[in-house]
Order: structure tokens, then sequence, then C-alpha cells
């Protein structure tokens, strides 16, 4: 998450300092796959462990772990 901020404050000061403009795309770019990355591995860490304990246990419980991790998926997949 550090590194990505830095590449955050970096995009700000491309743009303060009116640097070419496909440059700081590509830096758009770079950060978006980043925050993606993390995203991922959040989605991997909450099925594996919340998701997974819930299904065990079963009950309406599971149900909702589902259709949030359903949801969470759709909103990665739109972005």
């Amino acid at each position: 998450m550090r590194r990505i901020e830095g590449q955050v404050r970096g995009l700000q000061r491309m743009v303060d300092e009116d640097k070419y403009c496909i440059d700081i795309l590509t830096q758009v770019s770079a950060a978006t796959r980043a925050l993606q990355s993390v995203a991922l591995g959040l989605l991997s860490d909450h099925l594996a462990h919340c998701v997974a304990q819930a299904v065990a246990e079963g009950g309406p419980a599971a149900d909702e772990k589902i259709r949030e991790a359903t949801a969470a998926i759709a909103r990665l997949v739109r972005s």
C-alpha cells in the first residue's frame, strides 16, 4: 500500500509539473494494476478464510458470505 501511495503522490507531482500526458497515463495504469493486485489478494484471503469458514459452518451466514464475495468479484470485474 505504501508503494501505491508513493505512485499516487508521484502522479500528483507529474500533473502539477504539467508532464507529458502519455507519461501520466502510463503511471495511472501502473497504479491501477497495483490496486487491482491488492484487491485480488484481499479477495483471495477473504475466500480462503471468511467464506470457507462460513461454508463449513453452513446456514444463512454461508449464503450471505457467498453473496458478498460474488458482489465483490462483480465490482472488480466492472472496474
